[in-house]
């Protein structure tokens, strides 16, 4: 294939050497006529000689001997480490011999994808689904987070004066539980004082009220296997609703990862984004932030749309 600013295709490199070559031009004449260089014009013309129509074409500019090219032995051995270990380029490097970047060039050209497409614990590429409609799916998990004691943490105060601060304070924890829409992203997230059955059953009924206020019903709910899930108490709640329970398989937290996934772009987006001086400081930002990541957030598991965006005729998607 030419490059973009080739004066000539491979029909137009044949016209200029069937000129020279079967009709007598002189070099310059022919090269001024299809407006090249003379020695364009000599190239073009001794490869018509050479090799005919096929000459006409780009050769490979790939050396024919490459003595400093990695052994193949090296490369297997790359390869073999990557496999039985998974560790990325830098440790591959240091084990092998060779330089990061030829570890990265070696994988890249045995077609091995990166640890982060991979399952650790089976070396085997993450199989990414997404449901079809929203509420066939939510995700539903609990992220415990610490309270900020009056005057501020160790962001605001330093290390040591917050350290100190937290032991004088009774701040506890939050216990964020979470519902996740699986196809749209939608979120719905309550700050709550425990994890117990009950209070995961009454925030599953509040989660099925809202989502349903969006012209979202709920079809199956996902959890992990934490003892609050496993109780007759959500089981109940979720026949009460005509809600199917499901909950992935035991050390499988990825089977979930919508929502871990959204529980830590709200510690890096919104507990974490900046120092605050308490903890009603912090809470009192959040359903800011929340409406932002629903409504006017860019969520790249998603192309660049919003959550909102995906759930049809839902108010405020637009503003």
């Amino acid at each position: 294939m030419c490059h973009g600013n080739a004066p000539l295709t491979p029909t137009g490199r044949l016209r200029l050497a069937w000129c020279v070559v079967e009709d007598g031009r002189p070099l310059r004449r022919a090269a001024e006529r299809f407006q090249v260089s003379h020695t364009t014009a000599k190239r073009w013309a001794d490869r018509y000689r050479l090799q005919g129509w096929a000459g006409m074409y780009d050769r490979s500019s790939r050396p024919h001997h490459s003595p400093r090219k990695t052994a193949t032995a090296v490369e297997e051995q790359v390869v073999r480490m990557r496999q039985e270990h998974r560790i990325g380029p830098l440790r591959l490097a240091v084990r092998t011999g060779v330089a990061p970047s030829t570890a990265h060039r070696i994988l890249r050209e045995h077609g091995l994808p990166p640890l982060a497409a991979l399952d650790r614990a089976t070396g085997r590429p993450v199989r990414r689904y997404e449901r079809t409609r929203p509420g066939e799916l939510v995700h539903i998990d609990v992220k415990k987070l610490g309270r900020i004691p009056d005057g501020g943490g160790h962001r605001m105060r330093g290390r040591a004066a917050g350290q100190a601060n937290r032991k004088r304070s009774t701040a506890g924890y939050a216990y964020l539980h979470t519902a996740l829409d699986d196809h749209s992203r939608l979120a719905y997230t309550e700050d709550l004082a425990d994890e117990t059955a009950p209070t995961c059953a009454a925030f599953l009924k509040r989660a099925a009220a809202w989502f349903a206020a969006r012209g979202i019903v709920i079809e199956r709910v996902l959890t992990d296997n934490a003892w609050a899930y496993s109780k007759n108490t959500w089981r109940q709640t979720c026949r009460q609703l005509g809600i199917s329970p499901r909950w992935t398989r035991p050390w499988r937290p990825q089977t979930n990862g919508k929502v871990e996934r959204f529980h830590r772009t709200l510690l890096e987006e919104w507990a974490y984004h900046q120092p605050y001086t308490s903890d009603t400081e912090r809470q009192a930002a959040f359903p800011a932030w929340l409406d932002w990541y629903n409504y006017h957030r860019p969520h790249t598991g998603i192309s660049g749309r919003t959550p909102a965006s995906r759930v049809t005729n839902l108010s405020k998607q637009h503003t």
